[in-house]
């Protein structure tokens, strides 16, 4: 798996937000949630390239971005590892030690009690 910096996943982010993308494009979007210069970001996008995360085409002057790896993907992959890492590969000591910080709201526990429902379905058919 390709491993992102915080930095580079939040450039990731910005074109999955829609792609193809010039770097100004790009540039725009990290606008509103960084004070990074444009270099920066212009210096993000060439090691995406290098990872192999992120391809290129050249158009007249300007670089057009598109990703190489969906954002879904990379994010059940990052989850996977997260969880081997500091959970020993399990979701219910995660989500038990949110659930005795009382950091599960409502909302929450509603979504997680449709998940399980929903694989209760198919699990049955």
């Amino acid at each position: 798996m390709i491993e992102l910096s915080k930095a580079e996943f939040a450039v990731m982010d910005a074109l999955w937000q829609g792609h193809p993308a010039k770097a100004a494009d790009i540039i725009h979007r990290l606008s509103d949630q960084t004070e990074w210069h444009e270099k920066t970001i212009k210096t993000l996008l060439g090691r995406l390239v290098k990872k192999h995360a992120v391809a290129f085409e050249k158009e007249g002057r300007e670089y057009v971005y598109h990703p190489l790896i969906a954002k879904d993907e990379y994010t059940l992959k990052a989850s996977r590892n997260f969880l081997a890492h500091f959970f020993n590969g399990q979701l219910s000591p995660l989500i038990s030690g949110f659930a005795k910080q009382k950091e599960l709201n409502q909302e929450d526990i509603n979504e997680l009690k449709k998940i399980i429902e929903d694989w209760e379905k198919q699990q049955g058919e």
